[in-house]
């Protein structure tokens, strides 16, 4: 296997188990995630679609097909991402790291994903 290859699986991976786990987290323990939605002023009915949402990105950045859906998947990933760090900005919550790394993982994960699998 090529060190592209290798970057580009273990980026993946990484990407992959730390949504699963947010989605498994909102899935499991949706009453703490509903108020940590209203803490930020979010509505709380999105929890479930968002774990939802967060299951099938995964799935299709894995599968790769069709491609489209793949690119939003991203997309839609970098968006939560994103946001998450805005969110965290306004509320002054330090924690803005794990949100950053997300963004460099699906960075990486993306980028080499063009060159690995075409």
């Amino acid at each position: 296997m090529t060190a592209q290859k290798t970057i580009y699986w273990i980026a993946t991976s990484l990407l992959s188990a730390l949504f699963l786990y947010s989605a498994f987290t909102y899935l499991t323990d949706t009453a703490v995630i509903e108020g940590t939605y209203q803490d930020y002023q979010y509505p709380s009915y999105l929890v479930i679609p968002m774990a939802l949402a967060k299951i099938s990105a995964i799935v299709f950045i894995i599968l790769r097909r069709p491609k489209w859906v793949m690119e939003w998947a991203y997309a839609g990933l970098f968006f939560d991402l994103v946001l998450a760090c805005f969110a965290l900005y306004r509320i002054g919550d330090p924690g803005m790291t794990l949100p950053l790394f997300g963004i460099l993982v699906l960075l990486i994960s993306y980028f080499f994903g063009k060159t690995v699998r075409p």
